[in-house]
């Protein structure tokens, strides 16, 4: 499934992050980015120790922020890592800090001059959050960002099994209907 927010494509898909082909893949990266399990521990396995080895030198990341690095034998040329937050309960500025993690991704891209990155869902795994709140998080970020920005070109969601891509699905059609509402009510000029 994909939508269109002005020059900018926003795409769903079933897969496996490390296999996409995007100027750069997101890491739902632990503080300090030095792999572990899930998509960290499969991201670092399939770029190789050099990954770890630039990701040493950089002084581990706080939650909600992110660092980009080489992608080494990835087939992206770039990750980006980010941290998000571990779930508690919804009251501990854990909405904020994730959508800053996928704000600050987006923020990365552009600035390198990136046009396209994949993101899996970050923090839904070991971290806990709640998959349709972390969609909603996720998925109203990156149209916000691509609201005010011409890039990246495209936003890939690489979701890893078919329940979190129906939730993800749902969610975006969701901001399809309201984005199609508001341009039906819009004025002409």
């Amino acid at each position: 499934m994909q939508i269109q927010i002005n020059e900018s494509q926003i795409e769903l898909v079933r897969g496996d992050i490390t296999q996409q082909e995007t100027d750069a893949i997101v890491n739902a990266a632990n503080e300090s980015l030095l792999g572990g399990g899930g998509v960290d521990g499969a991201i670092h396995r399939a770029a190789g120790p050099e990954l770890l080895a630039e990701c040493r030198t950089l002084g581990g990341c706080a939650t909600g922020d992110a660092k980009i690095t080489r992608g080494y034998r990835l087939k992206a040329r770039h990750v980006i890592h980010t941290v998000g937050p571990i779930y508690r309960d919804g009251k501990h500025n854990e909405p904020q800090l994730l959508a800053s993690a996928y704000r600050r991704s987006l923020e990365l891209a552009r600035e390198n001059n990136l046009a396209s990155i994949a993101f899996p869902a970050i923090s839904t795994g070991i971290y806990g959050y709640p998959r349709t709140e972390a969609a909603h998080i996720a998925l109203r970020t990156i149209v916000e960002f691509l609201k005010t920005h011409a890039a990246p070109k495209l936003v890939r969601m690489v979701l890893f099994d078919a329940e979190t891509l129906n939730v993800h699905e749902r969610v975006l059609q969701e901001f399809a209907g309201r984005a199609e509402q508001e341009s039906n009510s819009a004025p002409e000029t």
